[in-house]
């Protein structure tokens, strides 16, 4: 069975994509996550659990979900990370996870995928074209995953250095602390009140109150509310405000529309 938790649609492609390839069963955790319920989940099949990477690691939050989430059946775990090209200490997390969970770690694939975070001006925005070749990229990486988890072969393990976790368990922690406020986040005129934002926020952070989004203290930067906004109404102070608000599915209909009007 494929688990996955999706901002904005890297990894959702991704494990449905390897779901459908095996004729798995695939599951979004994001109620889950959000109703804290962690019951347990059963599968024949190896669990593949799909994350992406925020600031080298895996969510806080999804590393506190996976560690009280109750997986039973099958005893085997892959574990797959989408990232801007940079998936850290994800798997030491999902080793330690696994372990404590009495389960069997099958190594995990990791897919450079577009970058989605944009409340931040030290990230460079990526071109169309860099957009399209990564997204090419990770589905011609599918079929070699596929084989391998259709076969029960263990998935290739990059090696992790110390000084990696020396640097990255102290500082994640620290930067998501402080450098991660909800304040910024306001919405425009354009919202229209739908609750879509507040519907996708992992950490429940986010109420509507008299017609507009009210934002909490508590954010994981995961992007979901500010890119999967239907009218674009949301911003984060002036950062994002002439920046492309990527979702997988939101390019790839630019993509198809761009390249119809080539044809014409």
């Amino acid at each position: 069975m494929v688990l996955y938790f999706s901002a904005t649609g890297n990894t959702e492609y991704i494990a449905k994509e390897l779901a459908n390839r095996l004729n798995d069963k695939c599951l979004n955790l994001l109620p889950r996550i959000k109703d804290n319920d962690c019951s347990e989940i059963y599968s024949d099949t190896p669990f593949i659990i799909c994350t992406p990477v925020y600031v080298c690691e895996m969510p806080i939050f999804f590393v506190k979900f996976l560690k009280k989430l109750r997986l039973a059946g099958n005893n085997n775990a892959y574990f797959v990370f989408t990232s801007g090209g940079y998936a850290g200490i994800s798997a030491c997390q999902a080793r330690r996870i696994t372990r404590a969970k009495k389960m069997r770690y099958l190594g995990r694939a990791e897919f450079k995928m577009p970058r989605n975070y944009i409340a931040s001006n030290a990230y460079s925005e990526l071109d169309f074209e860099e957009i399209r070749k990564r997204i090419n990229d990770a589905a011609a990486k599918l079929d070699k995953v596929y084989e391998t988890v259709k076969n029960g072969e263990k998935l290739k393990d990059r090696h992790i250095y110390l000084f990696e976790k020396i640097i990255i368990v102290p500082f994640t922690p620290v930067w998501c602390r402080f450098k991660q406020p909800s304040k910024p986040f306001a919405a425009s005129d354009k919202c229209v009140a739908c609750g879509k934002c507040a519907e996708l926020c992992p950490l429940g952070n986010i109420r509507i109150v008299d017609g507009k989004p009210v934002w909490k203290t508590r954010c994981a930067h995961c992007m979901a509310c500010i890119s999967n906004c239907p009218t674009e109404a949301i911003e984060y102070g002036n950062i994002t405000q002439k920046k492309f608000k990527y979702t997988f599915n939101k390019f790839k209909a630019r993509d198809k529309k761009l390249n119809s009007e080539n044809r014409d």
